[in-house]
């Protein structure tokens, strides 16, 4: 999911930085020209760092700015087909729900959202399963599988990232942590019995 990668490119110095410390002028303009751009090998840049200026920069006839190549480590955040991973949920609408995975947002279509019928109610952004009655509402945590990728290389928010949850140990958190019917229906029968044993000692 995330990746530390090593890039090399070009960016370019215009005249009226010249007089300033260069190696503080090209780190600005990398993390500024770099980070939250997407590239389809390495995914969205969400960090650069290490940031070092290679050989001499080159000024072109006409221009009058400096294009210097440089090389940085880029933190990326590349999603894969078929990974899983936690997410939360940012959004309901009619058609499912949207949620942010790391830098990018992601979507749980109503039919991949849970294996029984569901009905969305969009105004008070929750999702309720007909037969089981889970629930999933803005705020949740969730687990997921990754079953689309389109990353969009002009810009970000552009891309498409499918998710399911519809295989064993994926949903909300509150649905994979909750404890079993058998022991809900323990800990009721528990609970029912105590308060048979206070009523008798309060005799």
């Amino acid at each position: 999911m995330y990746y530390k990668v090593r890039v090399e490119d070009t960016v370019r110095i215009p005249p009226n930085k010249f007089s300033e410390d260069l190696n503080v002028v090209i780190k600005n303009i990398v993390q500024k020209t770099f980070e939250g751009t997407m590239r389809k090998n390495y995914g969205i840049i969400v960090v650069a760092d290490n940031i070092k200026p290679l050989g001499n920069g080159i000024v072109i006839h006409g221009d009058g700015a400096m294009y210097q190549k440089v090389a940085f480590d880029a933190l990326t955040f590349n999603p894969k087909l078929q990974e899983v991973l936690d997410a939360i949920i940012c959004e309901i609408v009619e058609f499912g729900a949207f949620c942010h995975i790391g830098p990018l947002d992601a979507l749980i279509h109503m039919s991949q959202i849970m294996n029984d019928y569901v009905e969305v109610d969009s105004e008070n952004e929750v999702i309720t399963g007909k037969e089981k009655r889970l629930t999933l509402k803005t705020g949740d945590i969730v687990r997921a599988r990754i079953v689309a990728v389109s990353l969009n290389e002009l810009s970000s928010r552009e891309s498409k990232i499918g998710l399911t949850m519809r295989q064993p140990a994926l949903g909300s958190h509150e649905w994979i942590y909750a404890p079993p019917e058998e022991e809900k229906k323990k800990e009721g029968i528990l609970k029912k019995e105590k308060k048979k044993k206070k009523k008798k000692k309060g005799k």
